[in-house]
């Protein structure tokens, strides 16, 4: 007979860290690489490079539809044709040209669905429509 049972189960003595300290590492390495070193540690006068100035931001042009459906570019009275080739002249020089329409509350509607069509047809794509915080007016 037996005294002592055998114990089918013995102790774990050591416990597995290589995946842990793999981890670590990784963990480790990406904190290296996704820190900036430091490059302001000494004060030198860097050289200028001859290119363009920074360029001031391109000023909205307002187009302005009237209570009698007169049409005005930045204060220039204009009918749809002229405004149309100078819209266009515009868009040569400044690609991204911006343009907002103000057309009077009282205007028919199709006046401001036809600048709109100009618009359009001269390929702007930064267009505004103004109006009046409600209680304004």
């Amino acid at each position: 007979m037996k005294k002592y049972s055998v114990n089918k189960h013995h102790t774990l003595s050591e416990l597995n860290i290589t995946p842990l300290l793999d981890l670590a590492f990784v963990l480790l390495v990406i904190f290296i690489i996704t820190t900036a070193p430091p490059v302001n540690d000494i004060n030198i006068a860097l050289p200028t490079a001859a290119g363009r100035p920074k360029e001031a931001p391109s000023k909205a042009n307002y187009i302005t539809v009237d209570r009698s459906g007169n049409i005005f570019l930045n204060t220039v009275p204009m009918n749809l044709d002229q405004l149309l080739k100078t819209l266009v002249d515009f868009r040569k020089v400044d690609p991204d040209l911006n343009v907002v329409v103000r057309g009077d509350s009282r205007i028919h509607y199709q006046k401001i669905i036809d600048v709109l069509d100009v618009l359009v047809s001269a390929r702007i794509e930064k267009v505004g429509l103004a109006t009046e915080t409600y209680g304004q007016q």
